[in-house]
């Protein structure tokens, strides 16, 4: 499948993976939404715990970025037999890793949690709800091999229909086993668990279905099972472990935050939660442009179109923007009428004290936009290692700024969270400098 420059083309793509790449962040606000309603203890634990999943989440999802590269540069090269062994190379190793991911969650946090808790109650809670979520990343990772997959071949409607299963079921649930309606037991964030779990497993045997019957699939050869090919998992591997790393570094970045933050007290806990919620929300349209322009990149390099790279990372980095700040600037400026149908009740004045951190906020996503945009850009090159080199280095400077402004100045939250601008604009400047410099032209994937 070859693709264009234009503005369609871009907004074809990315508009369903948008929803699709945003389905964990579907699950996180359901859960933190019904938690909230339930008891600020909850509230507060489910925005550490859930900070933690997503962490295991997105080294499943780094891990399908390897594959879906692959599947793009197939794609461009009009290569479709090779799709169906580079997606079930990605399979086995996802399922590889969900094994390992599920004895850590089972066996390994109550140790690791130890290390960053210092509140009793968060604990305890947070380990409920992984004695339950943990189910759900067989489903996970298994999904996300199958989104990459579909992704890749730029063929990514179905993804809205079966991110809006996981959502609606999600919340059925949620709202069933956190509070024990219709006749289910009341298991409080144990049940928001569940409920993830479910929902992922609905919306796993959903796309198989959509596979079965998808005439397409033939054409990638998804109906014969090839034998284990360890070199091209290695292949994969190679490709997608600094994207992992990357993950890993970034979204461990934000949990040790939350542990920084959480030594401040469960009401600075539960503020930081919220901004995170909202963070959450407004980042949707970001994971799609970005998610996107990593398989447009990809598909142009395999039709030997290297001088069209640059022209679409900016147009997408432009229109991503504008999406952003549509949805951003009315709930930066009157959240306690845009979050009252969600967070509604009698006290609001946990919105109150977030109203601060809500203008930085604004600018996070200027520099989130622009800059994430840039930086799935370039690992469509196949520059994944420089990838985790600048991550690396955002990371330090991030982490050395928080833990100066949290332990050692009374700045306060708003300033601990402009740590993300500075994150961002490091990061812009360095991805910047180096497509300019062209040294991406002779990579291969």
């Amino acid at each position: 499948m070859r693709l264009r420059t234009s503005y369609r083309q871009i907004l074809s793509i990315s508009a369903p993976i948008m929803l699709g790449s945003a389905a964990q962040n579907v699950v996180a606000l359901s859960d933190s939404v019904f938690l909230y309603h339930l008891s600020e203890e909850d509230f507060a634990s489910i925005g550490f715990v859930g900070v933690f999943y997503l962490v295991i989440a997105a080294i499943g999802y780094g891990f399908s970025r390897g594959g879906q590269i692959m599947i793009a540069r197939r794609a461009g090269e009009e290569a479709l037999e090779e799709v169906g062994r580079t997606f079930y190379s990605m399979v086995y190793f996802e399922l590889a890793l969900a094994v390992v991911m599920f004895f850590i969650m089972q066996y390994g946090c109550y140790y690791f949690f130890g290390l960053f808790v210092n509140s009793e109650v968060v604990f305890t809670k947070s380990l409920e709800y992984l004695d339950t979520r943990s189910w759900g990343v067989f489903f996970s990772y298994t999904g996300v091999a199958v989104i990459a997959l579909y992704t890749g071949v730029a063929r990514t409607t179905f993804i809205i229909v079966d991110t809006v299963i996981l959502g609606i079921v999600n919340i059925a649930l949620n709202y069933g086993l956190i509070f024990g309606h219709w006749g289910l037991p009341a298991m409080g964030i144990a049940g928001a668990g569940l409920a993830s779990t479910i929902a992922e497993i609905v919306a796993f045997a959903v796309f198989m279905v959509y596979i079965f019957f998808d005439r397409e699939a033939h054409r990638y050869r998804l109906f014969k099972l090839p034998n284990v090919d360890l070199e091209l998992i290695r292949q994969q591997y190679k490709l997608a472990l600094p994207i992992v790393a990357q993950s890993f570094v970034g979204l461990g970045s934000w949990f040790v935050f939350f542990g920084i933050v959480e030594n401040l007290g469960e009401r600075e806990l539960a503020i930081t939660n919220l901004v995170r919620m909202v963070y959450l929300i407004l980042s949707i349209p970001t994971w799609g442009f970005a998610s996107g322009v990593n398989t447009l990149v990809s598909n142009f390099i395999g039709q030997r179109k290297r001088q069209a790279v640059v022209p679409i990372i900016w147009k997408t980095a432009k229109i991503c923007w504008l999406t952003t700040m549509i949805i951003t600037l009315p709930v930066v400026l009157f959240p306690h009428e845009l979050l009252y149908p969600l967070l509604g009740g009698a006290d609001m004045s946990l919105i109150t004290e977030a109203q601060p951190v809500f203008y930085v906020l604004a600018g996070i996503l200027t520099a989130f936009s622009i800059g994430s945009v840039y930086f799935n850009g370039m690992a469509g090159t196949g520059a994944t290692f420089f990838g985790l080199i600048i991550q690396t280095i955002c990371a330090v400077v991030y982490l050395a700024y928080i833990y100066i402004v949290v332990n050692h100045t009374n700045l306060g939250l708003p300033w601990a969270w402009a740590s993300e601008i500075l994150y961002w604009i490091v990061m812009m400047g360095i991805v910047l400098w180096y497509m300019r410099s062209q040294r991406w032209h002779g990579l291969e994937v």
